[in-house]
């Protein structure tokens, strides 16, 4: 889904599983009938890939005009520059499914939460009562008793609240291993998964504070935190790579139908399903494709629509009031003619993202005209309040997305205002499920302030800014640089200052001591160290530095982790340090732990 996105690099998605992996053991391969419950098992419905996923579902014409084979959507990586987004338009009072405000704001406006590998604590989310985990993670002990277990004090203030209160009128969840998969699926499951019971409690929260929720499963594209795993690596386009589902085989529908149908058990009356179905790198390179794509007027573009078709055809069938929306970035450089006779416009509605800070607002305007000519009856828009600028970054640059939201207010009001569904604010955890983690979600907390206000007031002002650091409880609030001065009182608002310490400061201080103070580079140096040899002289000249610098940091470390603990599981904590603390503040510590040595040797 991010062609320009910056984010997603097919390059990384190679890797072995990381510490975000879920590392369970694994089971035998399942069978269709296994995936799907026996009776109600997907079956082939259709020729090639635009087979239906569920019995009974109607074939379609997937008959169209043949494009030129160098115009295949064979989805090249492109950087993914999750600089790209959508509009958002102002919620009437009062009016559910209202038009477009005055003041050109998209009504709905869903905050996307990327969950891949590193979910935030429930309680973080949302009040959690009652709601015990049965699960355990092998190797650990077995539940028994129940024991006193230490509180982190205070505990945290929920964040679905004030996402209501700044602007927010629903939610994109984007599970991927972090949601309870059970069954055949139970692989898919991370440790740290949200238990049912959670997940319960998180949508009755959204509920009450009337919050709609749209849940993201992706089924083409991006399944890297399937297709990795053993059980459904015969499932992969590309036998190498998993991140594209091969579209060819009658498993692979059965195994999308099983992940639709324990999403959508979870969330009982939903009015849109977010399919996925972007950057499907590689797709017509695998051994099928290639065969399928020799026969006369089959083409790339043809193989993706017929499984967007299929898996759109499968949740309408099975849940009527439910509308496919899908990622629009596969679709964008077809004909009208194709995709017109695709019969996916009558299925689905586009979500067209784009997160760049310069949006081209009168080509996005073209862009919604043709889907409209095709037959698409409806588009929704997608911004990025963060995780769109680089893949390891650790601060949001508010400014950045600001500007990308006020160009697609600009979209919005050059558009029909009964053609925009609503807009998503996107906040891409990774770039994919083998990446680092980009921003963390407390640290981007105002980023997503400013865009919401933003977008439901159409606009941005010195007013609106008061207002922003009024629901965040900071005093002044920097959107053109990287430095937070205020606390704020937000949930998570401790975090903000302390990855900014470090981010700022940390590897400059170690460095500024290690690499450019003329003691250590001249009298202890790696041969020095390796020797033990240290002047008693100069020895003086630097080792009170390195104390008391490694022992600063010590402190602000600690507060870091103890914060993060409160938002994030003990894992997820642990890969941002190891990212972006431990580097530094070890070579720090052994520098010190040499000079001891070496003053013990000297003695």
């Amino acid at each position: 889904m991010r062609s320009a996105r910056c984010a997603r690099l097919p390059g990384k998605s190679n890797r072995p599983p990381s510490r975000n992996a879920s590392g369970k053991q694994a089971q035998s391969i399942p069978g269709r009938r296994d995936l799907t419950g026996g009776a109600g098992a997907a079956r082939a419905g259709a020729e090639g890939c635009g087979q239906a996923l569920c019995a009974g579902v109607p074939r379609r014409r997937r008959e169209g005009k043949a494009i030129d084979a160098d115009r295949r959507c064979r989805g090249q990586p492109r950087a993914r520059s999750r600089e790209q987004s959508r509009p958002e338009r102002r919620h009437e009072a009062g009016v559910e499914g209202a038009g477009m405000a005055a003041a050109g704001g998209p009504r709905r406006r869903l905050v996307h939460l990327d969950m891949k590998g590193a979910p935030p604590r429930a309680s973080y989310l949302a009040e959690v009562r009652g709601c015990r985990r049965r699960r355990w993670v092998e190797g650990s002990p077995r539940p028994g008793p129940a024991r006193p277990q230490r509180s982190l004090s205070p505990p945290a203030p929920q964040v679905l609240p004030l996402l209501r209160a700044l602007g927010a009128t629903g939610l994109l969840l984007e599970y991927e291993d972090t949601f309870p998969w059970s069954g055949p699926l139970e692989p898919l499951r991370a440790p740290h998964a949200y238990s049912p019971g959670e997940v319960r409690a998180a949508l009755s929260q959204a509920r009450a504070q009337r919050l709609e929720v749209v849940p993201l499963v992706q089924t083409f594209g991006h399944m890297e935190f399937v297709l990795k795993h053993k059980e459904f690596a015969h499932l992969r386009e590309v036998k190498m790579f998993p991140n594209a589902l091969n579209p060819h085989k009658e498993e692979s529908r059965a195994l999308v139908k099983a992940m639709i149908d324990q999403v959508m058990a979870l969330h009982e009356d939903v009015k849109w399903f977010h399919i996925g179905c972007d950057e499907v790198y590689y797709l017509g390179e695998g051994e099928e494709s290639k065969q399928w794509l020799q026969q006369p007027d089959n083409t790339p573009e043809k193989l993706c629509l017929s499984h967007i078709k299929a898996v759109a055809s499968c949740v309408v069938s099975s849940y009527p009031a439910v509308t496919p929306v899908v990622w629009d970035d596969m679709l964008r450089g077809m004909s009208e003619e194709t995709l017109a006779e695709s019969g996916v416009p009558q299925l689905v509605q586009p979500m067209i993202w784009d997160y760049a800070a310069d949006l081209d607002v009168e080509g996005k305007v073209h862009l919604i005209e043709k889907y409209r000519r095709c037959g698409f009856s409806k588009v929704w828009f997608a911004s990025a309040f963060k995780g769109a600028t680089g893949v390891n970054q650790s601060l949001t640059l508010i400014g950045h997305h600001l500007k990308n939201h006020l160009q697609w207010l600009k979209v919005a009001s050059s558009s029909p205002a009964e053609v925009l569904e609503g807009i998503a604010l996107t906040g891409w955890q990774r770039y994919d499920h083998f990446s680092v983690l980009c921003e963390l979600l407390p640290v981007a907390i105002p980023s997503l302030a400013v865009c919401l206000q933003a977008l439901k007031n159409g606009g941005y002002s010195e007013k609106i800014k008061e207002n922003v650091e009024k629901l965040l409880g900071m005093s002044n609030l920097e959107t053109e640089t990287f430095m937070s001065a205020s606390l704020g009182t937000f949930p998570g608002s401790n975090i903000l200052p302390l990855v900014t310490q470090v981010s700022f400061y940390l590897k400059s201080s170690v460095d500024e001591l290690l690499e450019r103070n003329r003691y250590v580079t001249g009298w202890f140096s790696p041969y020095h160290r390796k020797r033990k040899i240290i002047h008693p002289i100069i020895m003086h000249h630097f080792q009170p530095d390195a104390v008391s610098l490694l022992s600063k940091w010590n402190v602000v470390v600690q507060d870091l982790q103890a914060a993060m603990e409160q938002v994030f599981h003990k894992c997820t904590v642990e890969e941002w340090m190891e990212e972006n603390v431990h580097p530094s503040l070890q070579k720090l510590q052994q520098v010190v732990d040499d000079l001891d040595k070496a003053i013990k040797a000297q003695n």
